[in-house]
């Protein structure tokens, strides 16, 4: 073991450790004002800190390569060239990071020629003899071959950098068998898929390992490789020169010529106006926080330039305190200054059931155990239905659980998940630990899943309070004005609705939900021994193997578009196939394929009707990239609208006793419509204003006929075109559509923006803006990212070019909805009416009707849908009521 009396010479890889944050956190949600991206810097640095405060290093330096040529690449062109072009979002990074590490007066080196890898080999092996216990952090295992008692690696895992295993010699020995300076000797007849060294075939790191027990190295075994029998000992005859070269190429070199040695690497005092000027351009201001702590902490602070009041608090987990309703509330006071600061709420479940509260100051926490039976809480639900401020992770589970406790909650005044989504819209982040980790480049310390015993407690939710509170610190630096504005006024707002209708639910016909199953299931059944009649044999549909045995080779059917496993038998290959080459077994296994689908919604909706005779679904809030809500267990979004299944599954939805009806709401061609206000057609505007049809009067501008000659081909043909051209359609996507001749789409669409040209514009510069930003947004600032606008692969890029096209106006749509919805929620509690929404599908509300509110609600809902957004065309708003969903279409 090392002599922790020794002074410490900490060695990082710097390339090696950013390239593993880089990969770690996640890219758009570190990019400054000016569009620099930082997420490697960020993960790195936090990564520092720790080493700093746990290993208090007395000496410190990190290596950067110069290229990815050196010595090696002349030996072997091929070295590293498995490796990909480095990302553009990490380009200008490392020289940032430097600029960094200079600030906090840690040395950095590089030397032409040589790796990071051979420099840190080079000062290990000087430290180790100079008598400094010596950690070397590198993401590179052929470092492990540094280890000695005096030389430990520090190896991240795979999450990235915020844990590090701990290699000394006897956890290499333990891990491995071998002695550490023999790791590359086992690397060598391995191969190394990284640095593209192609190992000895079917030799795998159990069987390198026996032979390097047994005779202690490449050269040895080599020498012995005719004692060496079966189909390995013929591939190592065959191809020893492999190994012999990795051997060579993976050697660190020890004696690099270097300006400084271990002695020269002793800590400076940082110069906290370099670090803070730096950290304030890449806007870390949490870990600017940090750093200025340690340097405090640890005296390494120039005297100078310090601040004379440089109190910055350190991140140590404050104890937690179980308290109960009297010391509670005294808590509370102290810790909010009388209910000004916030706090951060965290809740503690068995099987969905409330058991406990924890709550967390910047520097306290404490732990409130919940029983619905006792009676000393008042203070506790004061608090919670005050509008203090509170700061949560998920506040529309938060708010469901509370409710079903029977507590109301206000005050919500930042959600983390909430925050995250917005800054993130593409990536799903659900777990704290996750956000922890993305966020704060930390590990929430968690028991171990897979132990049924675990070794280590949970955390308390009180603990987890403290994190929240944390991570919603560093989420408000990335927050910009708009987005802020959308977190606030929209998502916020929403949470508590959205909980509502998921406690509150929606009746169900249960009976006539299992008639239509049966039903649905002998039909299937039917359509699956026709299919079988038309083969000759049964086989299974719902195989794609076999189904393509069958189209393919049975019944010679053209082949369709090619996949990983041979051909497509998708829903829209299939279709395709059927219209080119119609076939009686094809005509069945469609229509098989729709009968067990629409009897699987209904099976999952039927499952799911609780002992309420209600149907409870989970919204998620932050369910798509442009802002929409979506259902899940069940999904109540998916069922058809425009088939007679379809419509039977709404009849089963129906209002609950002391309802008298159903009412419906939804948005008339709403996408066209913030189209016409975006790009400001005046031809589009006309026709909303004057009330018409919107695609007959386009129809007739496009076909140079009155409106009244507009037929019903006509009009076909143009709505599909006004949709499509928002999501990007190309006139072949237009021909398949409407399975007419590429050359007629095309003139169509030069017809089309010939009259409505400001569409055309419109459409043209939002991906060139999104380009110029690297983000759109809606009309209420919600911003989604784009980065692979910039992609080299032209797959990506024309996938993001399309999405970019339309995610200002499906976004925009979402938000109008989410605002409608806020509305109508407000009204109804200011009124005290009992009516309640029950739906939300897309852009379409469905709302329960308590007995003799009908009136009220109707004009409630029309006048919240209608002014939900402030656009140069109105918001038609369609209503209707009936006795089930279905019927109170329109």
């Amino acid at each position: 073991m090392s002599d922790p009396a020794k002074p410490t010479l900490l060695l990082v890889d710097g390339h090696s450790l950013a390239f593993r944050a880089f990969y770690a956190l996640p890219v758009d949600s570190f990019v400054t004002r000016d569009g620099q991206h930082t997420n490697a810097i960020h993960g790195f640095i936090a990564m520092l800190i720790n080493l700093l405060k746990a290993e208090k290093p007395s000496h410190i330096a990190v290596a950067f390569d110069i290229s990815r040529y050196s010595f090696r690449t002349r030996e072997y062109a091929d070295y590293k060239g498995t490796r990909g072009e480095t990302p553009p979002e990490f380009g200008g990074q490392v020289p940032l990071l430097e600029e960094v590490l200079k600030a906090m007066s840690i040395a950095t080196l590089s030397k032409e020629d040589f790796e990071a890898d051979d420099i840190l080999a080079t000062l290990a092996r000087q430290g180790a003899e100079q008598g400094f216990r010596v950690l070397v952090v590198s993401g590179d295992r052929d470092s492990l071959q540094l280890v000695t008692d005096d030389v430990t690696v520090l190896y991240p895992n795979v999450r990235g950098v915020s844990e590090l295993k701990v290699y000394d010699r006897a956890a290499v020995i333990e891990r491995y068998g071998i002695e550490p300076h023999q790791y590359p000797e086992v690397a060598a007849l391995v191969g190394e898929t990284s640095d593209n060294l192609i190992g000895i075939d079917k030799v795998g790191e159990k069987t390198a390992v026996k032979w390097v027990q047994k005779y202690g190295s490449v050269d040895e075994i080599v020498a012995h490789a005719d004692e060496i029998t079966g189909v390995v000992g013929n591939n190592l005859r065959e191809q020893k020169e492999r190994a012999l070269l990795n051997r060579r190429l993976n050697r660190l070199v020890t004696d690099v010529v270097l300006p400084y040695g271990p002695a020269d690497l002793e800590r400076a005092a940082m110069d906290e106006g370099a670090v803070r000027e730096i950290f304030d351009r890449l806007q870390f201001r949490t870990l600017q926080e940090r750093v200025i702590a340690l340097a405090t902490e640890e005296g390494w602070l120039d005297g100078a330039s310090a601040s004379p009041v440089a109190t910055v608090r350190e991140n140590v987990e404050p104890t937690v305190r179980t308290l109960v309703d009297e010391e509670l509330a005294g808590w509370i006071e102290r810790v909010t200054d009388g209910g000004t600061l916030p706090l951060g709420l965290r809740i503690e479940t068995i099987n969905g059931q409330l058991t406990g509260l924890g709550l967390a100051s910047r520097d306290d926490s404490a732990f409130v155990p919940w029983a619905a039976d006792r009676p000393d809480y008042a203070a506790l639900e004061s608090w919670l239905a005050s509008g203090a401020p509170k700061i949560v992770q998920g506040a529309k589970r938060l708010t469901r659980v509370l409710g079903a406790a029977g507590l109301a909650i206000g005050g919500i005044a930042f959600d983390t998940s909430l925050a995250t989504a917005l800054l993130r819209p593409t990536v799903k982040v659900d777990d704290l630990a996750t956000q922890v980790y993305d966020v704060l480049g930390e590990t929430l310390p968690q028991p171990d899943p897979n132990q049924l015993v675990p070794e280590a407690d949970a955390i308390s939710p009180a603990t987890e309070a403290w994190y929240v509170v944390r991570v919603a610190d560093a989420l408000t630096e990335r927050v910009g004005a708009g987005t802020r504005v959308v977190l606030d006024e929209i998502e916020l707002p929403l949470a508590p609705v959205l909980a509502r209708m998921e406690l509150d639910g929606v009746a169900v016909d249960r009976h006539g939900l299992q008639a239509l199953s049966a039903e649905l299931g002998a039909t299937a059944e039917q359509l699956a021994q026709s299919a079988y009649a038309e083969l000759g044999r049964e086989v299974n549909l719902g195989s794609p193997k076999q189904l393509q045995e069958v189209l393919f080779d049975q019944l010679g059917m053209p082949k369709t578009r090619a996949t990983k496993t041979g051909y497509s038998t998708d829903a829209g290959a299939l279709a395709d196939l059927q219209e080119q080459s119609p076939h009686p077994f094809l005509d069945l296994l469609l229509q098989h394929r729709d009968a067990t689908k629409i009897k699987q919604i209904t099976d999952a909706i039927e499952k799911a009707v609780a002992a309420d005779g209600r149907v409870h679904t989970t919204y998620d809030q932050t369910g798509a990239a442009t802002g929409r809500v979506s259902s899940n267990d069940p999904n109540l979004q998916n069922i058809p609208i425009r088939t007679e299944v379809g419509r039977r599954i709404r009849g089963a939805f129906v209002p609950g006793p002391g309802f008298e009806t159903l009412l419906t709401a939804d948005y008339s061609q709403i996408e066209m419509r913030i189209m016409a206000h975006l790009s400001g057609d005046e031809g589009l505007i006309a026709a909303f204003t004057a009330g018409e049809d919107l695609h007959r009067f386009v129809g007739a501008r496009v076909f140079g006929v009155d409106p009244a000659d507009v037929t019903p081909a006509m009009r076909t043909k143009v709505k599909a075109m006004s949709y499509g051209l928002a999501y990007g359609l190309s006139a072949f996507g237009l021909s398949k559509q409407l399975r007419i001749e590429t050359a007629e789409a095309r003139e169509l669409m030069t017809d089309y923006f010939a009259r409505f040209g400001a569409v055309r514009d419109y459409l043209r510069n939002v991906v060139e803006q999104a380009r110029v930003d690297g983000y759109t947004e809606t009309i209420f600032g919600r911003r989604r990212p784009f980065p692979d606008l910039s992609s080299p692969n032209r797959v990506l890029r024309e996938n993001a070019e399309r999405q970019a096209l339309n995610s200002p106006i499906q976004g925009s749509a979402a938000d109008i909805i989410k605002r409608a919805m806020i509305g109508v929620d407000a009204d109804l509690r200011a009124q005290g009416l009992a009516s309640r929404l029950l739906l939300q599908v897309h852009d379409e509300l469905v709302l329960e009707v308590a007995d003799g509110e009908l009136d009220a609600l109707r004009a409630i809902v029309v006048d919240r849908m209608s002014h939900a957004a402030d656009l140069t065309v109105p918001l038609d708003v369609q209503v209707g009521t009936g006795p089930n969903w279905d019927a109170a279409g329109h």
